[in-house]
């Protein structure tokens, strides 16, 4: 048995719905074990596998969680937050004006010196060289329209998108 004069760190513990499927994959959802042993107390998490790191107190040692699931299910219907990853995720990495797959940036479909927002259904995945050939002008002006019309995905979207993508 390994003793250690201090409490450990990194040992993150991949956390899983009640279905037994990530809550998250990008970022996957891993808690720090402070936050997993406390679950374990409050009954909230079944121990599904552990490191062979032990925890102890004066009355008590227990493995390190490694993977834990929620005894209630948590829905996933909450929308995606938008950000540069999640954007180029739901547009498969991909240019929206050519299949480029470098150098990626993104576009605001209606620039915004012509009032365009920055929203999901206004932002496509574009390379820099589509991006500024495109420049501050229209679709129809620069007569690059996106192969997909950008719209707010779904978190389920995502999420199988991501299994896609290592």
């Amino acid at each position: 048995m390994q003793v250690v004069s201090h409490a450990p760190t990194g040992w993150p513990c991949l956390v899983l719905n009640a279905d037994f499927r990530p809550l998250s994959y990008y970022p996957l959802s891993l808690w720090p074990w402070q936050d997993v042993i406390k679950a374990v107390f409050l009954d909230r998490v079944d121990v599904v596998s552990t490191y062979d790191q032990m925890i102890h107190s004066p009355s008590f040692a227990m493995k390190l969680p490694s993977v834990v699931s929620l005894k209630q299910y948590v829905t996933q219907d909450r929308p995606p937050a938008f950000t540069r990853f999640n954007l180029f995720l739901r547009d498969g990495f991909t240019c929206q004006y050519c299949p480029s797959t470098d150098d990626l940036t993104f576009d605001h479909v209606i620039p915004r010196s012509r009032g365009g927002r920055t929203t999901w259904e206004n932002i496509v995945t574009a390379c820099a060289r589509c991006n500024l050939t495109k420049g501050g002008r229209m679709p129809a002006q620069a007569q690059m329209h996106p192969r997909q019309k950008p719209r707010r995905p779904t978190a389920h979207e995502l999420q199988n998108r991501g299994r896609r993508f290592p």
